[in-house]
């Protein structure tokens, strides 16, 4: 079935980019520090997947310190570590030859986003980046989908979000988007039951069934 591709809706982090080594750090450092349970970081991951009140609670009665402390630590370096996926460069380069936009739709802080995607050069390949501001909900709530396709004046039902999390899914249901889940973090299960319509292990395998679906 082709959806009549109009644009292109991604997640950042286990998405296109590796972004989680200060991520994980951060966080093992303010779990430490406030005397909190310890987490993996495949643990820590999976919160991220869930949105952003599953990370703060994490943080129990310490919820507004232990997240100022922990945006502080992330702060100090969140370019280190940043890894593009395999297949990310080739599909958005892909998708401007094709004439499909793309946008970043993102929890992660509105100008970390910018400067990572700055950093890795593909600011040249992407429409639309929005990320958390002040105000603004993130996902799982669809404000930011809608944000993107009224920014790419494009019809919701026409695109595809692409991510790797759970709240990715259920933002992708609210809007309308075509959710399409990656299985690095969550299960194909976990993505169907939030109402993931494809899965995949790899961005080339999602990048080779998008190609079916431009006209």
């Amino acid at each position: 079935m082709s959806l009549k591709l109009q644009a292109l809706l991604l997640d950042m982090d286990g998405t296109i980019v590796d972004a989680f080594t200060p991520i994980v750090r951060a966080m093992q450092q303010t779990l430490h520090e406030f005397a909190l349970p310890e987490l993996s970081a495949l643990e820590i991951r999976r919160h991220t997947g869930q949105g952003d009140c599953s990370m703060k609670k994490l943080f129990g009665e310490h919820q507004d310190a232990a997240t100022q402390r922990f945006i502080q630590l992330h702060d100090e370096d969140y370019l280190t570590g940043l890894k593009p996926l395999l297949g990310a460069e080739a599909l958005l380069k892909d998708m401007q030859q094709q004439r499909v936009a793309v946008a970043i739709v993102t929890s992660k802080g509105q100008h970390r986003a910018e400067d990572q995607l700055k950093h890795l050069g593909w600011l040249r390949l992407i429409h639309t980046i929005v990320g958390k501001l002040e105000g603004r909900a993130s996902k799982p709530n669809p404000e930011t989908l809608c944000l993107a396709a009224d920014a790419m004046h494009v019809d919701l039902q026409k695109t595809v979000m692409v991510g790797d999390g759970i709240a990715d899914m259920k933002a992708a249901v609210r809007a309308q988007s075509y959710g399409v889940g990656l299985t690095a973090s969550f299960s194909d299960q976990e993505l169907k039951e939030v109402g993931a319509q494809k899965t995949f292990a790899t961005l080339p395998e999602v990048h080779t069934w998008l190609k079916t679906q431009i006209l």
